[in-house]
């Protein structure tokens, strides 16, 4: 390849420049000096490395996900990336914990109303609050909600929650070197395992299914490619910690201004990605880097929310060996748009000085308070 020089330098032509009167004038091109030496490092003022003198650079680029990225193809470009079949609505194992009362809160909808109004109306001294503010307080009240339970299943207790950790795990997809890493979620960890959802008929069963693809769109679309990355597999938890398992991954929701918040069907792909990236990052733990179809499925739960809306997700990793689309596929369960309440009036709507709608919670749906608390069941009852 032929090194492309400025024109000036091509045809020879000296630059006249303002250098000599010390200020700029009109017409005359600023000056290049050459670069100061101060004669010691000074951390404030240093360009730092060049991304090919550091020691983790690499030629072969690795694409990232993290937990900014907006995958344009959803939940589709998430199944190929991770080789995984999607099936709609919840797994029986969950959903026979949701349509059985014996495992129900009792007057869970009264609760749930207040806990709802908690984060909408009380808790804030402002008329309306802001998203940022009532998302997490609903979560925390739905999860104290659930925490009741524990009195009625003890082994509840043996859970425990984690922010602010960070994930890596690393695959390979048809020659395509990809990571999954970074914060995350809030994560809900267990002493014990979630067992498989899915029999060893239907994962073999997964054989006869043919991923789906969108050329000519890449499948690396909105990933981030860099050359300075380690191939690192890490669940986030040094070795020893009592509750090694992944339960479940929450992600909320709550920017206020509506571009900054994900789509449901983005927020849907990064639940996938991170549970997927949390299940694989186990299996290495456990079974070693070779790509091997797992003699015990890992199972990792996820739910999203921005404060009404909720994602549900059940994902089951079968197999470590990701790099054909051939074989053995992993399987994920997603009941998509679940709302628990319509609407929340915060200011009194009038019509002729007279008040049409009161403040209050509208539309509320139960059910969905049910999904949330299945989940939080899954592996115990």
């Amino acid at each position: 390849m032929v090194e492309r020089r400025p024109v000036r330098e091509q045809v020879e032509l000296d630059t006249i420049t303002c250098a000599g009167r010390q200020h700029f004038v009109p017409g005359l091109a600023w000056p290049r000096f050459p670069p100061w030496d101060r004669g010691w490092h000074d951390p404030r003022h240093s360009p730092g490395l060049r991304y090919e003198e550091m020691p983790l650079y690499k030629e072969r680029g690795c694409f990232v996900c993290h937990q900014r990225i907006r995958m344009l193809e959803g939940v589709r470009q998430a199944q190929w990336l991770t080789k995984t079949k999607l099936v709609e609505g919840l797994p029986p194992a969950v959903q026979s914990i949701v349509d059985n009362p014996a495992h129900g809160l009792q007057e869970h909808e009264q609760r749930v109303k207040d806990a709802i109004s908690h984060a909408r109306f009380w808790d804030t001294t402002q008329v309306a609050p802001r998203r940022e503010q009532f998302c997490p307080v609903l979560f925390e009240d739905l999860i104290h909600l659930c925490r009741l339970m524990s009195r009625k299943y003890p082994s509840l207790s043996k859970r425990m929650m984690a922010r602010n950790y960070r994930i890596a795990a690393t695959w390979e997809r048809e020659s395509i070197l990809l990571q999954v890493r970074g914060l995350n979620g809030i994560l809900m960890n267990s002493m014990a395992p979630i067992p498989p959802v899915a029999s060893k008929e239907e994962i073999l069963a997964t054989k006869e299914h043919a991923l789906e693809t969108f050329h000519p769109i890449l499948p690396t679309i909105d990933l981030q490619e860099v050359n300075v990355y380690k191939e690192l597999n890490d669940t986030g938890f040094r070795d020893g910690y009592p509750y090694p398992h992944p339960h479940t991954v929450f992600f909320l929701e709550s920017a206020n201004v509506c571009p900054d918040r994900f789509r449901p069907e983005q927020l849907r792909a990064k639940m996938l990605m991170f549970a997927f990236g949390n299940a694989l990052a186990k299996a290495k733990a456990l079974y070693g880097n070779d790509p091997k179809v797992l003699e015990q499925p890992v199972v990792v739960q996820s739910i999203g929310t921005d404060g009404q809306l909720f994602q549900f997700m059940v994902f089951q990793l079968n197999t470590t060996d990701l790099v054909s689309s051939d074989g053995v596929k992993n399987l994920v369960w997603i009941d998509s748009d679940q709302k628990l309440y319509e609407r929340a009036v915060c200011i009194p709507e009038k019509k002729k000085r007279v008040v049409v709608k009161p403040v209050g919670i509208y539309g509320f749906q139960p059910d969905t308070f049910k999904k949330f608390l299945a989940l939080y069941l899954h592996g115990t009852v």
